[in-house]
């Protein structure tokens, strides 16, 4: 369509520094669109989202706040398949609604380039939908590490939540753009401003 705006994917694995990436983007004037926000919000407090969650799941998911207890959700769903395609079914068309919403007031304010984050682009079948397609990507180890660091986990449950993601080769193997997040802070900046000048240099 004339005039809609440039969505690009970003993505990559569990502490591969995605979030790092998009922070710069967002400092450099691309609006971007958070998934991982946006399924928090469609089951936040008081939203049809959450009382159909507790209807398929229970009151138990519920912390004393009202709020969704993602944690116990997660571990729930984390070894069964069933109970995470019906936790899908719930949030990810919601997910989808919300962000065309977004993208529709982006375009309306005169955005010509917006960046649509999300952890499981790749896994979801969606990465053709947000070309080009930039992966944040360290190596397995790397990944290891930070993800014990960062979330206090064990590594064998670092290990766990990596293996229930795509390889982070695979990820690359589809990517338009690759960010190599193994060095300094100030050198994935770099990589990211490079990649973000050659996505704009497309746009004209």
């Amino acid at each position: 369509m004339s005039g809609s705006p440039l969505i690009f994917g970003l993505t990559g694995g569990l502490a591969s520094g995605k979030s790092t990436v998009a922070a710069r983007f967002r400092a450099r004037g691309v609006p971007v669109i958070d998934a991982d926000q946006l399924a928090r919000e469609v089951v936040a407090p008081g939203s049809a989202g959450l009382a159909e969650v507790v209807l398929a799941f229970g009151e138990d998911v519920l912390l004393p706040d009202g709020s969704l207890d993602r944690a116990k959700v997660a571990d729930r769903v984390f070894n069964d398949p069933s109970l995470r395609r019906k936790l899908n079914s719930i949030v990810h068309p919601r997910i989808g609604a919300v962000s065309r919403e977004r993208v529709a007031a982006l375009a309306a304010e005169g955005e010509r380039l917006i960046c649509y984050e999300a952890a499981l682009l790749v896994e979801n079948g969606l990465a053709d939908g947000f070309r080009p397609l930039v992966v944040v990507a360290v190596p397995e180890a790397v990944q290891l590490a930070r993800a014990v660091a960062r979330d206090g986990s064990t590594e064998e449950q670092a290990r766990a939540r990596i293996a229930a993601q795509k390889p982070l080769a695979e990820k690359v193997a589809v990517a338009d753009y690759v960010i190599d997040n193994t060095g300094s802070r100030e050198e994935t900046e770099r990589r990211a401003d490079l990649v973000l000048e050659e996505i704009r240099k497309k746009l004209g």
